[in-house]
């Protein structure tokens, strides 16, 4: 998550910085957009996972 976000951002501002030429500073300005927004769609899938259920089946039960 964190390198889509890195490379989103370094992208955007490279994309967006006088070294770039002319007619490249639009697709690396919007691949940096696209990658900021994979990072923000990865992030919201893992903090919105819902943690399963160890198996009950497996759990071994104590010998009296």
């Amino acid at each position: 998550m964190m390198m889509f976000f890195a490379t989103g951002i370094v992208g955007i501002l490279i994309g967006l910085s006088a070294i770039t030429p002319p007619n490249l500073k639009m697709m690396i300005t919007f691949m940096g957009l696209i990658n900021v927004g994979l990072g923000a769609f990865f992030t919201f899938i893992f903090l919105t996972q819902i943690k399963s259920e160890p198996d009950k089946r497996k759990k071994k039960k104590k010998s009296k």
